[in-house]
């Protein structure tokens, strides 16, 4: 496993090692103490998650205010280009963003801590996504930053012409001007 820097350095792209050959392949998908020696960061993670969404599909920006997530995301099936959003106000990257894509057949995994908005969206015909949390999940500290704030102005890979499909919660997003932040 190793740990490749993004233009924001506190957000890694975990590349494992992976094993095939004529019958496929092997990886660890998590291994705590090489996580551990390869980013630098010790944290615990207390939950695993899965969704499945189709084509199209864009979720977040999310985060939690209080109780924040740090997550370790992957894609075990399609692709997806996934997003981190600094929004924490005393960062010298705060408002700034930083993309990858994630797919099956990459491996990669991103590391995005607490202090983000985290979203992806799906560009295969679906995708099935994992990621650990650091911290339990609570519907009434998560808030939703505009995947479409002109302020932050990220380049989603959304063909011209078309809309991604975002669910009610997301449609009601808060821009950063407005949004709780972190310190």
């Amino acid at each position: 496993m190793r740990a490749i820097s993004t233009s924001i350095p506190d957000v890694l792209i975990i590349e494992p090692k992976v094993f095939g050959d004529s019958r496929g392949f092997f990886f660890e998908s998590f291994n705590q103490k090489n996580f551990n020696q390869a980013t630098g960061i010790d944290v615990n993670f207390v939950q695993d998650n899965h969704s499945r969404s189709v084509k199209g599909v864009l979720r977040g920006l999310h985060y939690q205010i209080r109780q924040p997530q740090g997550k370790l995301v992957r894609v075990v099936r399609g692709a997806v280009f996934d997003v981190a959003v600094d929004i924490r106000k005393s960062s010298p990257t705060f408002g700034q963003w930083v993309g990858a894509e994630l797919t099956e057949y990459n491996y990669h995994q991103m590391w995005v801590p607490a202090g983000f908005a985290h979203g992806f969206y799906v560009l295969t015909d679906s995708a099935d996504f994992l990621y650990k949390t650091t911290d339990y999940y609570n519907p009434d500290l998560e808030r939703s930053l505009a995947w479409d704030d002109p302020q932050v102005a990220i380049s989603w890979p959304i063909e011209n012409g078309t809309q991604p499909i975002v669910s009610a919660k997301d449609t009601k997003a808060t821009k950063l001007a407005d949004a709780e932040i972190f310190a």
